[in-house]
């Protein structure tokens, strides 16, 4: 059965299919016709564009979880920011005229009103699926100051002070979690409800009594008063923590460029936008970040996918990192790419070769190393070949033979600071010859050789770049604290608690 998008695009394309033709005269209800099937071309391909983006949709190279601790760490920063808020509450001054019996007609006003003490101190912090989480605040007290001033009987004026006691305040807010346009999380409030529960108002000095006489007007004046100020406060203080989480692997100053990038060193970057919106249920929030390297100004795509996985159900630590195989494999990817898995290695560097011949070899990956995660085992699988070099008295080189060459190293990967660093140790390798210019000869009285060359040239460069790491995702000035690093099947996992300082 065909679609009704596909009807639409197959009559509408017929107005396209030559569209340098000349149109014979028409009239205004043929241009009419013309012009809905124009439009409704351009909106079947908007829904098929729309059905691509869908379709295509990539999985995660890397994924974030924040368990149900990193909430309760987030509610003690979410409470000290709404706190900090609401201490900068500025009611308007307010004034008006009102008949109290005995006296007549008294004009009033109450003016400079300031917090001078506030406390929240009861809240909670729930996920609800599928949108955020429920902030509830509850037995909110704040006490301000503020003056007073009367006119009564025409010509009677009196002022002084108040103090305005508000408990039993209550504050509820609904708070979703997306992604904005460059692939950040990004935070909005859907609702927000605040209640005032008492408002008790002491008077000094003056005619303070007469205030007294008509307190339940004042008290509702001023309950309202407040009420329509606490939202906005509380909106505005949620709103504060986007461009906090704008600084995912970058800084306040750069965190409007198109894509979330964390450069790691000449030649590469990572990338660690989200690729779809949170997952959250009752008990988590995932995130799922594209987690690849990229050459530096040139984005390719390498020849392998990521391939989709799932978190463990752990939830002692605030936040779980999961870094997928394809993360780690598209840095290789990277790398060969730039042409800088190569290496240049003479007689002083591991000690003369060849008695009477000064040689120089030069190793080059043919493709990029596979990486491979099994539980509790990281292996690294590279192939490369071997040239070697005689050099001559006027130092010109001179082919002797290529060797194709298998190796295998075991990872041992950890977590420093806000970076993952490891180091690899041989497993075994294998040679063969690809070409010989001194005619055949066997390959295994170069074992011996080509193991120091290994273990004495080759390991140690790598092992000093991995020692450098590469970042995590990181927001602001985070720090870890008591990270715990798994190899799990297809994936490394690391488990930690977070810190923010500042």
């Amino acid at each position: 059965m065909v679609s009704f998008t596909q009807c639409c695009c197959q009559l509408a394309s017929r107005q396209f299919k030559h569209p340098d033709r000349k149109r014979p005269s028409i009239g205004t209800s043929q241009q009419f016709k013309i012009i809905v099937l124009e439009m409704m071309f351009l909106w079947c391909v908007l829904v098929l564009v729309n059905l691509v983006s869908v379709a295509t949709d990539t999985n995660a190279g890397d994924k974030v979880r924040i368990t149900q601790k990193g909430l309760e760490y987030g509610r003690q920063i979410a409470i000290a920011s709404i706190q900090q808020k609401l201490r900068t509450i500025q009611l308007q001054d307010i004034s008006g005229t009102e008949r109290v019996k005995a006296v007549g007609k008294v004009q009033y006003s109450f003016t400079g009103m300031q917090v001078v003490n506030l406390g929240l101190p009861k809240s909670a912090l729930r996920l609800v699926p599928g949108t955020g989480v429920m902030l509830s605040i509850d037995n909110v007290y704040i006490n301000l100051r503020g003056n007073w001033r009367v006119k009564y009987l025409r010509i009677i004026r009196n002022s002084g002070s108040f103090d305005l006691a508000v408990s039993e305040l209550t504050i509820s807010t609904t708070i979703a979690i997306t992604s904005d346009n460059t692939g950040r999380p990004m935070v909005s409030v859907t609702n927000c409800a605040a209640t005032v529960g008492s408002v008790n108002v002491k008077f000094h000095g003056g005619a303070s009594w007469l205030y007294n006489l008509f307190r339940s007007f004042i008290n509702k004046a001023l309950r309202n008063a407040l009420q329509k100020k606490i939202c906005p406060l509380v909106i505005r203080s949620i709103a504060d923590t986007n461009p906090h989480l704008k600084t995912l692997n970058g800084d306040m100053i750069n965190y409007v460029l198109i894509t979330v990038l964390a450069k790691v060193d000449q030649y590469a970057e990572i990338e660690y936008s989200m690729v779809g919106s949170p997952v959250i249920s009752n008990t988590f929030i995932d995130l799922g970040l594209k987690g690849e390297f990229y050459n530096i100004g040139q984005h390719k795509e390498p020849p392998f996918s990521p391939k989709p996985f799932s978190l463990p159900t752990q939830d002692t630590k605030m936040l779980y990192f999961g870094i997928s195989a394809f993360s780690i494999n598209s840095a290789g990817f990277v790398y060969q790419t730039a042409g800088v898995l190569r290496l240049s290695i003479t007689d002083d560097m591991i000690g003369k070769m060849y008695p009477d011949l000064m040689v120089k070899l030069l190793v080059e990956t043919v493709k990029e190393p596979l990486v491979t995660f099994e539980p509790n085992n990281m292996t690294v699988q590279a192939s490369s070949t071997v040239t070697a070099y005689a050099i001559q008295p006027n130092s010109t080189l001179s082919p002797l033979f290529v060797l194709n060459l298998e190796g295998s190293v075991s990872a041992h990967i950890y977590v420093t600071e806000l970076k993952l660093a490891g180091n690899v140790t041989l497993n075994k390798f294998k040679m063969s010859v690809a070409e010989s210019y001194v005619g055949p000869f066997q390959v295994a009285f170069l074992d011996t050789i080509f193991t120091v060359v290994l273990r004495v040239a080759v390991l140690p460069l790598v092992n000093a770049r991995l020692r450098e790491g590469f970042p995590l995702p990181a927001i602001g000035k985070m720090q870890l604290v008591n990270s715990q690093l798994q190899v799990l099947k297809d994936y490394l996992l690391i488990g930690t608690d977070v810190q923010f300082n500042g």
